[in-house]
């Protein structure tokens, strides 16, 4: 998926855990399509048929996350939208509810993917067991979320195509991440 999400020079650029107990707050709602808000990674465009992401997340759900439960919200669409500055103050802090917010249900071992594009937050979690989490994060090859890049000297054994999905931003000469027929 990430190569037609991203694009041949796909990215590994931060990834990070997250773990909720019962009564954990909510997140924010986040994310969209608008530079002019200060998230110039956050894009989605399609172009004759050809779909590509800015920053994109790939989220490992180690715990399930039931009807009413909490954890990953959003806006089902919104990615394709140039309108997110007008959503309601109140509606993106969770203070009032909205029927076009949605919780994503999920069981423990699923995998959410979407973009930051996509307006989406942390809904309150309220379910008997934790919220455990994996977020991997990537960017197409000539970008960058995080400021810190991977050191390929914490990491040794790494096989070509893994050093390439680690390497840091650049656009001159970067090859594809996955090599086909290698």
């Amino acid at each position: 998926y990430l190569l037609e999400l991203v694009g041949p020079r796909v990215r590994l650029d931060h990834d990070y855990c997250i773990f909720m107990r019962q009564g954990a707050p909510n997140g924010n709602l986040h994310g969209g399509s608008s530079p002019q808000i200060g998230s110039g990674d956050h894009w989605y465009v399609c172009h004759n048929g050809v779909i590509r992401n800015g920053l994109t997340v790939v989220t490992f759900n180690l715990t399930a996350a039931g009807p009413g439960a909490g954890g990953f919200g959003c806006i089902p669409g919104s990615h394709k939208s140039n309108f997110v500055n007008d959503l309601p103050v109140d509606v993106r802090r969770h203070e009032r509810p909205a029927h076009y917010v949605r919780q994503v249900e999920a069981e423990a071992g699923d995998v959410i993917i979407f973009t930051e594009a996509l307006m989406h937050g942390t809904m309150a979690w309220t379910a008997d067991t934790e919220r455990r989490s994996l977020l991997y994060k990537y960017s197409p090859g000539h970008s960058s979320w995080s400021r810190h890049y991977y050191d390929m000297d914490d990491y040794t054994d790494l096989t070509d195509q893994q050093r390439r999905f680690l390497a840091p931003p650049f656009i001159g000469e970067r090859e594809d991440t996955v090599q086909v027929g290698s």
